[in-house]
C-alpha cells in the first residue's frame, strides 16, 4: 500500500450509481395502412400517440395550441408589403424629422406637410398589406 493511499484512504474506478427511475418500455402498435390513415383522420391534425392514448383511456381530446406551419395566408401581399419598406427609407426619414423637430429646425412648410402625409399614408399602407399577408380583413376589402 502507498502512503498516498495510506493517507488519502482507498481509491475506487466504479462511478456511482445513477438512482434514476426506470421508465416503462414503449408500446407497439401495428396498423394497416387505412387503419392509420382512418386514424389520421379522426386525429384531425392532432398527433397520433396522444390522440391514441385519449382514445384509450378516456382523457381530454382537446389539442394543443400551436402556431401554424405559415401563419402567412397570401405571400405576394407580404412581398408587396416588404417591398414597400424596402423602397421607402422610412425609418431613416422619420428620425431625422424627430432630430430636427426636437431641435426646433423643422419649419412647417406645405412642402413638409405633404411630405408627411404622404409618409403616413404609406405606413398605412404597408399596415394594410401586412394585415391582408397575415389573412384579416381590412376595413374597405371585400
Amino acid at each position: 500500500m502507498s502512503h498516498l493511499t495510506s493517507k488519502f484512504g482507498e481509491t475506487t474506478s466504479q462511478k456511482p450509481k445513477c438512482r434514476r427511475k426506470k421508465s416503462s418500455p414503449p408500446f407497439s402498435l401495428r396498423l394497416s395502412a387505412q387503419e392509420r390513415a382512418d386514424l389520421e383522420t379522426a386525429a384531425a391534425g392532432m398527433p397520433l400517440g396522444p390522440f391514441i392514448k385519449a382514445k384509450a383511456l378516456g382523457g381530454d381530446l382537446t389539442p394543443r395550441r400551436t402556431r401554424g406551419q405559415a401563419p402567412v395566408k397570401d405571400h405576394a401581399a407580404l412581398a408587396r408589403a416588404l417591398g414597400l419598406l424596402g423602397n421607402l427609407r422610412l425609418a431613416n426619414n422619420l428620425n431625422q424629422l424627430a432630430k430636427a423637430a426636437n431641435s426646433g429646425a423643422l419649419p412647417l412648410t406645405p412642402e413638409i406637410e405633404e411630405e408627411l402625409l404622404a409618409t403616413c399614408a404609406a405606413v398605412l399602407a404597408i399596415r394594410a398589406e401586412l394585415m391582408r399577408a397575415l389573412g384579416f380583413q381590412i376595413e374597405g376589402d371585400q
